[in-house]
């Protein structure tokens, strides 16, 4: 809609049919005027704080706890209240109790020896942090993150005015009536949620919330309660995503995976996949076999001798499976032009070798029951029966449908918030850094209009149920996002699951980057990808994940002169001894960018009883001299729009256009 001014009096006449619909809001003068005054002010206010973190990998504990503890920002704000005032060790008590105010309130009752005396000195620094925390927001909006059962007293408190002496004895009354009636623990329960809640008002989870570690569908139980989340799919969310919508290809690495790490709780207990099926065909085909290349990686766990080696028959038999059914999609799909990974048709079994560009390797393995000389891609009759079977179990599962429902209500391929460009892997380049083109649906896209289309497809697989060819194609599409060459989200030219099984030689296992890897440390790069998303060049940044950062050795998160922070630094405890760290996220306020580097988490048990927090050092990257505010942010971009449309609504008023 055109700004209005006093000079384009025609734009009020031109927008009556819209005008009358937000006069049934606004139905008076008065009504819209006083919410003209309401949003100008919000423009005034601080710029609101928000988080970023990426591939957490299934990792619930840690994620939960950086969730909880918004990347040390509840510590540095108790510090700062505090300062002096507090000894370490009580300000270590006071932080644990905000993450987990149930399970540290049962530790105290059992400890400390005058109860109430403890429940009227925590209320006070509980009501004067979260003062501070939602001092930033209007009472409004502070008034919707109360809970139910005490949000008129929570209110009372927070708007205490120190000054008013007259006052005191009806602040000082409230707080000992709620320790009188017993209602001190849910109180503070209720308060230390607020603060949790107020500290960060927007999440965003720049990719891969799935694999490897145990609780992908805990930590998406938790996303979906937030009050505020973006999600930018990374690779392991989206072959999640087609194996939900019914793709076997999917499905199968899917299944893959979770065994590779001896992970089948998510699929199992999370989901309720029944992998009898597998387990039953795997004994009757694989019994005899040792299966050593498909040992389950464990970290941190015992797994008895029958169970491992029953997960090594499965891993091998469902990794068979996937090989026959990603041959059948590339054969079916040749504009995804991956010939050059249909292998099974390539190996000489007689003499134990396989020819890959010309050159003849030693296979590690060549008992392959199920395998068909003439026809290496087709599925015997019993792995139709278990993939459909499979592929039930997946269609069915409540809970995991409806975190699949949830990935794309909130998610994309990339999202454009306040400046930022947020990604998982990378845009495709050419290796000159122009933009690669991709086909896609019978046309070369690249860029922005590449991800758009990406976008696009990816839904088509799941919401097409009437259109199976449309549908057919997306289910395609998201296992080529998975893992095809030219995939933003995957961003390299293979995937060299087969090579990693089957041949000793490391140099086929290496998998080469995207061409935009090269260029990350390019500032030109990252201008080119600002104006092809129409941001500016001088306030942006582009924010990724999916690459662990080596800090060890000596890489930085920090790239092109600060305009690209990658914060994949290592949540999953696989990739902790690559990056010397155990997790990055980022925290935007009003002052600026903070980068936190994490260590290790040892455990939610010890959190609680033993006030263990997470280990962080934070980083200022850049630190504003005036602070933002409201009016710099897209949702200031919003109200301005909003508070035009009041202003025209107002005119249609008072020109009689539209009656009160």
């Amino acid at each position: 809609m055109t700004i209005y001014d006093e000079n384009n009096l025609h734009i009020v006449s031109d927008n009556l049919r819209y005008l009358k619909l937000l006069s049934k809001q606004y139905p008076t003068i008065s009504s819209a005027s006083t919410e003209i005054v309401n949003l100008q002010g919000i423009l005034n206010l601080p710029k609101s704080t928000e988080h970023f973190i990426s591939d957490v990998h299934g990792e619930y504990e840690s994620f939960t706890h950086v969730l909880k503890n918004a990347s040390g920002v509840i510590k540095r704000k108790i510090n700062d209240i505090f300062g002096n005032s507090l000894r370490e060790e009580e300000k270590k008590k006071l932080a644990t109790l905000i993450y987990y105010p149930e399970q540290k309130l049962d530790l105290i009752k059992q400890s400390e020896t005058n109860l109430d005396d403890w429940y009227k000195i925590t209320l006070y620094k509980l009501i004067k942090l979260c003062q501070i925390v939602s001092s930033k927001y209007t009472r409004s909006k502070v008034r919707k993150a109360l809970p139910n059962d005490f949000s008129y007293i929570i209110e009372e408190l927070l708007n205490e005015q120190a000054d008013r002496v007259d006052k005191q004895e009806y602040y000082n009354s409230i707080i000992q009536t709620i320790i009188d009636i017993d209602r001190a623990s849910e109180f503070i329960i209720s308060i230390s949620k607020v603060i949790q809640r107020l500290v960060v008002d927007r999440l965003h989870i720049v990719g891969d919330i799935y694999d490897r570690g145990p609780g992908a569908d805990i930590i998406i139980d938790a996303l979906s309660k937030h009050h505020s989340i973006d999600i930018q799919w990374g690779n392991h969310d989206i072959v999640w995503m087609g194996a939900a919508a019914g793709s076997e290809a999917c499905i199968a690495n899917v299944i893959r995976i979770s065994l590779r790490y001896a992970n089948l709780a998510t699929l199992e207990d999370g989901y309720g996949i029944n992998l009898l099926p597998l387990a039953t065909f795997a004994m009757d085909f694989y019994g005899d076999d040792p299966c050593t290349n498909f040992a389950p990686r464990t970290i941190e766990k015992t797994l008895s001798d029958t169970d491992f080696n029953l997960l090594s028959k499965m891993h091998k038999a469902i990794s068979i499976i996937q090989f026959k059914l990603e041959g059948q999609l590339i054969k079916r799909r040749s504009e995804f032009e991956m010939d050059n990974r249909l292998l099974l048709d390539k190996m000489n079994l007689e003499d134990k070798t396989i020819k890959l560009n010309g050159k003849s390797y030693k296979l590690r393995d060549t008992n392959f029951p199920t395998l068909s000389k003439e026809n290496p891609y087709k599925l015997t009759e019993r792995e139709e029966c278990l993939i459909k079977k499979l592929r039930n179990s997946f269609l069915n599962s409540e809970k995991l449908q409806r975190h699949v429902r949830f990935l794309y209500n909130k998610g994309n391929m990339y999202l454009l918030y306040n400046s930022n460009l947020l990604f998982h892997g990378c845009i495709p380049l050419n290796k000159d850094g122009s933009f690669k083109e991709v086909l896609i649906c019978n046309e070369k896209l690249k860029g922005k209009a590449l991800l758009d289309k990406l976008t696009e497809c990816a839904r088509e697989a799941y919401f097409f149920k009437k259109d199976a060819k449309s549908k057919l194609y997306g289910m395609d599409m998201l296992w080529y996002l998975w893992c095809g060459p030219n995939s933003p989200v995957f961003g390299k030219a293979k995937m060299a699951t087969f090579e990693r099984y089957f041949i000793n030689d490391k140099s086929t296992h290496k998998e080469i980057k995207d061409n935009y890897y090269n260029f990350r440390d390019d500032e030109n790069m990252c201008i080119r990808i600002f104006k092809e998303f129409n941001l500016d060049p001088e306030t942006s940044h582009i924010i990724n994940g999916h690459i662990p950062v080596k800090t060890k050795n000596g890489e930085s998160p920090i790239k092109a002169k600060g305009k690209l922070l990658v914060i994949d630094g290592g949540f999953c405890k696989a990739y902790q001894p690559q990056t010397g760290i155990a997790g990055y996220t980022l925290i935007y306020n009003s002052y600026g960018l903070l980068l936190t580097s994490h260590g290790p988490f040892e455990s939610t048990q010890k959190a609680i009883e033993e006030g263990n927090d997470i280990l962080s050092s934070t980083v200022i990257l850049e630190h504003v001299s005036k602070r933002k505010r409201v009016i710099d942010t897209d949702i200031g971009k919003e109200i301005k729009s909003q508070i035009n449309d009041l202003k025209m609504l107002l005119v249609a008023y008072r020109k009689g256009l539209i009656k009160k």
